[in-house]
Formats: C-alpha cells, structure tokens, sequence
C-alpha cells in the first residue's frame, strides 16, 4: 500500500517531511542571477554564504527534526545545484500533493524528489495548469482555511519576487472546494529586501496554540490584515518589526503545537515563543537565511498527525 499525504494545519505532529539539503550548492551566483533581493544584497557584499557552513546549519536542522521522531527525508543529490528550499517546489494540502509551478531553471529540484515522491499515492498528485504560478511559500494549509500569499496588480511580470499569482488562487479554490481560500497581497521589491515580502511565510506564520507571528507592514492592503487580527486576536499576535521581518522572525517550523524550531539569534520572538508555553529548539541558520529563506523554506512536510 502506497503511503498517503496528510496536512491539514501549520503545527499537528509532524510525521514525515522532506528536507533539503546544501551539500553541492554549487557556486555563488552573479547579481543578475539572484532570485531575490536578500541574496543579491550579499552578492555585493561579499558576504554570500559558504556551503560547509550551510550544511552544518541544516543538519543541526536534521538532528532536531530526528529527536523528535520526524522521519526525514532528503533529495537526491544534484551536482552544483541549490536544494535548499523545498518549500518552494511543491506542498501538501489535505490527502493531495500540489507541484509548484517554479521558475523554470529550478524544474530539476522537483526531479530530485521524485524518488520520495514514488511511495506515496501517486493518484493524489495534482499538476497545476502552465498559467498557475505557485510555491509552497505563499500557501498555508489552516483547517478549513488555505491562506495563499500573491500579487495581483497590473505590474506582476515586472517582479521576480512576485511567485503567485491570481490564476493560483482560483486553481486552489477549485482544486479544494471545502477549503475557504483567502488571498492576501503582500508587498513586493526586486532590490530592497526589507520592503520585500518573498513570500506569505516572511510575514506571517501560526504558531503554537492560536497564536501567530505577523508583520503587519508587508500585506498591501490593511483589511487582509485585520481579517488574521480577527481570526487569531489582537493579543495572540507577534508583531514583527521590518529587520526582523528581514532576520526571517516569522519562517520558524513548528514540529507540534508544543514545539517550535527557531533561528538562534531570534531572541526577542524565541523569548515569547517561551512565555507561550512552547518548547523552542534553537538552532543556527543565519547563513541560509542570507538567501530569504530559513526554517519553513527548506522543509516541505508530508504528513502531520490528526
């Protein structure tokens, strides 16, 4: 019997998930090959991340997942390739696997998967048509919600940062038809990455029991905003200032309600993650996130707990 999806939330107990991996992450790239504005800032710098220190980063990431009964998976290895982000190539919703429609040079991600792919229900493989951009980033399965990050306005093909758009929207409302989709628009910058909001998980992310992390500044429009102040309460919210917002605050990775993985250096949130009651794991991952990407970016889970 093949395996089955299962994901209905940000925080049931994590049972399996696919993590990447930095280990032949080939050569830093040019400024015009960047993808997005934080890694193009330390292009210029010269502060680019090396990769030994990358792969330590993510299996301190791997020892926490293990400890805590996580089965792990890894990609295949691809030769100077960056496989770090996983979020972006596909996510679970529900019983069904969504392949992301990603920028073209990064098809050969999702080939690395296939293998992990394969002992699952193949029948519940969903491939978006051509005209859906989606990454896994910009979606968030919430119970009967599924809360999708986009941007929708005239100017869309002039933003590289800009990686759902409103074909997506409609494809999952489709795809999900007892799910209440809800679309938030967030702020996009192709070379200011603090007023660049990648995708929805840089700015908001549940956590937790009914809490969440939000940076209020990178949704376009006020009334999306206030419709998550609704649904969690003013006062169950974490409000994230835009260098924090910058330092990833908001892309921790929950393994179960009671357990958070969190950047070590985060030390403002991990402290009120802990005044929450929740377990925080820290761990270093500063170095990735020179790409704006940290914890959930490089996870795409499979299967939580019911």
């Amino acid at each position: 019997m093949p395996e089955q999806f299962y994901i209905q939330d940000e925080i049931s107990p994590l049972k399996s998930v696919i993590l990447g991996r930095a280990d032949s992450n080939g050569p830093a790239p040019t400024p015009e090959q960047c993808y997005d504005p934080k890694s193009r800032e330390h292009v210029l710098a010269g502060t680019y991340p090396q990769e030994t220190d990358m792969v330590k980063e993510m299996e301190a990431f791997e020892k926490v997942l293990k400890k805590h009964g996580v089965k792990v998976y890894r990609p295949d290895l691809l030769e100077n390739v960056n496989q770090i982000f996983t979020r972006d190539i596909g996510f679970v919703i529900g019983d069904k696997f969504i392949k992301s429609n990603i920028l073209p040079d990064r098809e050969a991600e999702f080939q690395a998967i296939e293998s992990i792919l394969s002992r699952f229900d193949q029948s519940k493989i969903l491939q978006p048509p051509e005209e859906v951009h989606i990454e896994g980033g910009d979606v968030m399965p919430w119970y009967d919600y599924i809360f999708v990050g986009t941007y929708r306005r005239p100017d869309y093909p002039d933003y590289i940062t800009a990686r759902t758009n409103a074909a997506a929207v409609d494809f999952l409302q489709n795809a999900f038809p007892n799910k209440k989709v809800v679309a938030f628009d967030l702020k996009k910058h192709n070379t200011d990455p603090r007023e660049n909001a990648l995708h929805l998980d840089c700015v908001f992310q549940p956590v937790g029991h009914g809490k969440a992390i939000i940076h209020k500044e990178g949704f376009l429009d006020e009334t999306q905003y206030r419709f998550l102040e609704d649904l969690f309460g003013k006062d169950n919210l974490f409000h994230i200032t835009k260098d924090e917002m910058y330092d990833m605050y908001s892309n921790v990775f929950s393994i179960s309600p009671d357990v958070v993985v969190s950047e070590q250096n985060n030390k403002r949130l991990n402290n009120w993650l802990r005044q929450q009651g929740l377990t925080v794991e820290e761990v270093p991952y500063a170095e990735i996130a020179k790409q704006e990407g940290l914890l959930r970016c490089s996870t795409l889970p499979l299967q939580r707990g019911k």
